[in-house]
């Protein structure tokens, strides 16, 4: 039986996650779920899963869920220090990291520093503190195993020993494939939301329209398999069927694919190296072609940012994902335009002057405040 704690218990990815728990009983129990404000739904799902522990990280929200369960089970945990305290007791292995955003930072190091494995959802993690994490989970001797079902895919492609020439990530386009920059002009928070192919949580699926989350993506590859950005590629893959690939220095490409299902990569991280089985659509190659294209770099500028904030290095992706979290965060509430959201990234990123190697945790946080600051002040102009 393996014990595990779910990050982001209440997001699209948690919500898999309980799904594929809930459908093996005899395989995984759940010590621990972790949201951020939506108590009565954490509630229901700790009763659920018969959790021991359920935490909030809005310490207000978390108080307010006290109040209305004073003695029942799960115990709850309110306020962010909390949850960092019950993750270092629990007796659980493994943590599912599925929080949004740079939110999923501390958990994460604290449940490597007290010797449980990672399976990574959250890419905003090892964006803004890659080399950090690696080091942590190298020190402490735990493993990351990616969710993402890009980064899933590479990692079951990936064999002990073989050198790759390049990985290539593939990328759906997002709502916008095909368009203009001038189109992407008037588009709305609505449009933006409308992903072709996958159910996900509002913030990435906005990352996905500007093509962000594979910039992000980019940059979590190279940290994940150590992979320098030169051999790290795009993929327009519009179907979503080819989920990435890895291509060998004797020229063999290997390649998963599936239909758009992130239980899927969940699955295969909580039972890695086992595979289970899944009541799953059989795939069908015949039903449609698959088509491949080079990303439009021109319109969709963020993944050219994002390569060069990862060949930066240092604190330039921190500042990159914090920058990118405040503008999409202003362009969902409807106070920037779509085409903001790049522009006020790329000011953020020009008057970073104090790019230099990470030591710690506390330049990290430095610089993500810095940048969150810095994204708020530039946005005031771009305003609508």
């Amino acid at each position: 039986m393996t014990q595990i704690i779910i990050l982001g218990a209440t997001g699209s990815v948690g919500e898999t996650t309980f799904r594929v728990v809930q459908a093996e009983p005899e395989r995984v129990s759940v010590d621990g779920l972790v949201a951020n404000t939506q108590g009565e739904r954490l509630w229901a799902m700790g009763r659920a899963l018969q959790a021991r522990w359920i935490g909030l990280a809005d310490y207000a929200a978390g108080a307010a869920l006290r109040r209305q369960h004073p003695s029942g089970a799960p115990r709850i945990a309110a306020g962010m220090d909390d949850i960092l305290a019950e993750i270092a007791a629990s007796p659980a292995t493994k943590v599912i990291g599925a929080m949004s955003g740079f939110s999923g930072l501390l958990p994460t190091l604290t449940a490597l520093e007290n010797g449980k494995d990672i399976l990574l959802a959250n890419k905003e993690t090892m964006v803004a503190a890659g080399d950090l994490v690696q080091k942590v989970a190298h020190e402490s001797g735990q493993k990351i195993i990616p969710v993402d079902s890009e980064h899933s895919a590479i990692f079951q492609c990936l064999a002990p020993g073989q050198p790759v020439r390049r990985i290539l990530l593939t990328c759906s386009g997002g709502p916008f494939r095909g368009r203009s920059r001038e189109d992407l002009r008037s588009v709305t928070v609505e449009d933006a939301l409308h992903h072709p192919n996958w159910s996900m949580g509002a913030k990435i699926t906005v990352d996905s329209a500007t093509l962000m989350n594979k910039g992000l993506e980019l940059i979590e590859a190279h940290h994940l398999f150590s992979v320098p950005y030169e051999q790290v590629e795009v993929l327009i893959h519009p179907q979503s069927i080819v989920h990435s690939l890895v291509e060998f220095v004797d020229g063999a490409t290997m390649a998963q694919l599936g239909w758009p299902d992130m239980a899927v990569p969940v699955q295969v991280a909580l039972s890695w190296p086992e595979r289970w089985a899944m009541d799953s659509l059989p795939l069908d190659l015949t039903r449609q072609p698959l088509t491949f294209d080079p990303p439009d770099t021109g319109t969709f500028e963020a993944l050219t940012i994002a390569r060069q904030a990862g060949l930066a290095g240092g604190l330039m992706p921190t500042v990159l994902n914090a920058a990118n979290e405040v503008a999409v965060s202003l362009f969902m509430a409807r106070s920037i335009a779509f085409l903001s959201i790049i522009d006020i990234i790329k000011e953020v990123l020009n008057d970073f002057a104090d790019n230099e190697e990470v030591s710690g945790l506390a330049q990290i946080l430095e610089a993500d405040q810095w940048a969150r600051t810095q994204a708020a002040d530039v946005a005031m102009r771009y305003r609508q």
